[in-house]
């Protein structure tokens, strides 16, 4: 009976042993099985993370991730990771991020999760990445911040922030190009070099209330151009501004004679047109000269003389050089306060009748609604993008520009006064005109900002005092801007609404 037992014992044991060691084989075969899987699919298609890594941030040239190859969104993380392409439910390839020997499984490169948010700089060059922070009330906050550059865009308050409604600030790091640096800045705007002693008016920042603008990056404005044509069509304050965005884009170059007008002019207000060539990004930056927008033409009166005349139901000339842009700038409105275009006798047309005398803000209005009609008809919004850089009042005191009026001595911005709140009507028709177009068109807002500075007009260093003698102050310039100075906030709005509208649609 002792023997029957113990054989009892011993089978029973034996098989014990038996299944444990076939337990133990399969267990070990599985996670070897699925530790080379990886290994296979990590030597074939993946990238270490590293915050040093070369891979992730090249400024030169600015690297952007391949299509066989998409940037990582777990860098950081301080796994290994592999990018594997699968076919997904629809029938297409999708690819996906599988993480190191903790493998937590597969997350859709392009199908962001909560905590990690959709790139809303793709493209650019730049790395980017979300940090998520406590602010002052004790909540979390996402920023986007740009590789080195660290801009810190709130992304919920960019989409509640109003650009155009704030203040401006001291800041020693503007201006951002020197005075006197740019040779793109032509005599009437160069303050400096023609005398101007203060220069405190170069000093300041745009501010706005609800959020901070993202730090002018001139590269990332270059690298999201690239490829692409910029053009501003307007009057000389487009051309102000044109210049300001040439001087801006400039210090972004490491190689500065490989930018370039395409025809070898320089800048003067004579010309009508200019194309600047970037060429290390393949991009051109330019300028046509519009006064109105719509056409400008003649008649011969009974004298056999030409007089003026505005044709306020057709579009400019030059509208054939706007189709082929990509990005444009609008401006119009300074041309339409003065002369005959203010006293509307025998100058505006409608097809081929002269009224005798017509209402300046009716033909402004009817004017903008033929180029609102123009865009609508030529511009394609899924291709083009459209600005109407909106009217900057001028700082005059005791009289017009042609009757005395001045703005000499300003030193600073206005900080009280009910000027600051003036909004003309012209303005107010650019609204509802932008608002009924079908084609949706940006309205680079800055008047109320610009009201501020009255510190920031040529005045009377417009032109330079030959051989000593005194420039003259019986006609002064409190229209235009001196630059450096107040048009280069504008082309920082247009940067940071670049940026701002990545954030908010994940459009380019």
């Amino acid at each position: 009976m002792a023997n029957v037992n113990r054989n009892r014992y011993t089978i029973t044991a034996f098989l014990f042993l038996v299944f444990f060691l076939l337990s133990a084989f399969l267990f070990s075969k599985r996670n070897l099985e699925s530790s080379l899987s990886f290994y296979t699919d990590f030597s074939q298609n993946s990238h270490i993370a590293s915050p040093d890594s070369s891979t992730l941030l090249d400024p030169d040239p600015v690297h952007s991730p391949t299509s066989d190859q998409p940037e990582s969104p777990i860098s950081g993380t301080g796994f290994v990771e592999s990018n594997i392409t699968e076919v997904n439910t629809n029938g297409e390839n999708e690819t996906f991020v599988e993480l190191g020997g903790n493998y937590v499984g597969l997350l859709p490169v392009h199908s962001p999760t909560s905590d990690q948010p959709e790139s809303p700089i793709s493209g650019t060059g730049f790395v980017e990445s979300y940090v998520t922070e406590v602010n002052t009330s004790g909540k979390n906050e996402t920023f986007v911040e740009l590789g080195d550059n660290n801009v810190g865009l709130p992304v919920e308050s960019v989409k509640a922030c109003d650009l155009y409604a704030g203040y401006w600030v001291k800041d020693e790091e503007h201006p951002i190009y020197e005075p006197g640096s740019c040779p793109y800045v032509d005599e009437a705007f160069d303050c400096q070099s023609n005398g101007r002693q203060d220069s405190s008016y170069i000093n300041w920042r745009w501010k706005p209330d609800g959020c901070d603008l993202p730090r002018f990056n001139a590269s990332d404005f270059l690298e999201r151009l690239r490829g692409k044509r910029l053009m501003l069509v307007g009057d000389s304050m487009n051309r102000n501004q044109f210049e300001s965005l040439l001087c801006l884009l400039r210090e972004g170059l490491a190689n500065k004679s490989r930018m370039y007008e395409t025809r070898g002019r320089k800048i003067t207000k004579g010309r009508g047109q200019y194309v600047f060539k970037f060429q290390d990004y393949d991009c051109t930056v330019e300028f046509v000269r519009s006064h109105f927008l719509v056409k400008e033409g003649f008649r011969i009166n009974e004298r056999g003389n030409q007089n003026p005349t505005l044709s306020i139901d057709r579009i400019d000339r030059t509208a054939g050089r706007w189709k082929r842009a990509d990005i444009l700038v609008f401006n119009t409105g300074h041309w339409w306060v003065h002369g005959k275009t203010a006293r509307g006798k025998n100058y505006y047309k409608e097809g081929d009748y002269l009224y005798p005398k017509f209402d300046a803000v009716e033909a402004y209005r009817r004017a903008l609604k033929t180029w609102a009609k123009w865009i609508d008809d030529n511009i394609k919004p899924n291709k083009q993008l459209v600005f109407y850089r909106g009217y900057s009042n001028p700082h005059f005191r005791g009289g017009d520009w042609d009757s005395g009026g001045s703005c000499n001595g300003e030193t600073e911005p206005i900080l009280t006064g009910a000027f600051l709140d003036s909004y003309p009507l012209k303005m107010k028709i650019v609204e509802e005109v932008i608002q009924e177009m079908q084609t949706p068109a940006i309205l680079l807002n800055v008047t109320k900002l610009t009201n501020f500075r009255k510190d920031g007009h040529p005045s009377v260093f417009g032109k330079k005092a030959i051989d000593g003698r005194k420039v003259s102050k019986r006609r002064q310039d409190c229209s235009h801007w001196c630059l450096p100075g107040v048009p280069d906030a504008w082309n920082e709005l247009i940067y940071a609404t670049l940026v701002f509208r990545q954030t908010i649609s994940g459009k380019a």
